[in-house]
């Protein structure tokens, strides 16, 4: 959740989140280069995984700040709304997420994550093997029994 500046630090803190909220006025930059630095906190790293190498290196030679709007345009952020829904709207998300299965859940982090570490023919083949140790789990029967019972379903994490 951003709700005003995120710079250097802070947009550095923010990047190593899997999903980012800003509200409307919010900023972000890494303004290193103007001090003479470089970010330092992982920002050169995720900044060009999270929204491309050319526009990562716009922001971090430059310094520039970018809108709450332009970070949601070009993927630096998820989602943008007013600063008075901003945790309203984060706290309806997280439980969107912690409802649903959190095996699946687990598994969906790790292959997305490694797999941007890896190939992906290597990728694919963890997502097969993440697949294949969920379809066994009570979660997994609990999810396809809700489904044809048009039912919400009640994840146990097993």
């Amino acid at each position: 959740v951003v709700n005003g500046l995120a710079a250097g630090g802070g947009c550095e803190l923010a990047l190593a989140c899997h999903i980012r909220i800003a509200s409307i006025g919010a900023q972000f930059s890494l303004p290193e280069t103007k001090l003479g630095i470089v970010p330092a906190y992982g920002g050169t790293q995720r900044l060009a995984r999270v929204i491309g190498r050319g526009r990562a290196l716009e922001m971090m030679l430059t310094g520039a700040s970018v809108s709450a709007e332009k970070a949601l345009s070009i993927g630096l952020v998820n989602r943008v709304t007013s600063p008075e829904q901003l945790l309203i709207d984060a706290e309806s998300l997280a439980r969107e997420i912690a409802n649903l299965a959190p095996l699946a859940i687990s598994a969906c982090l790790r292959a997305v994550t490694r797999g941007m570490e890896i190939t992906l023919e290597e990728g694919l083949n963890l997502e097969a093997e993440l697949f294949s140790s969920l379809f066994a789990t009570e979660d997994m029967r609990e999810g396809t029994s809700a489904f044809l019972e048009k039912r919400a379903p009640v994840f146990r994490g097993k």
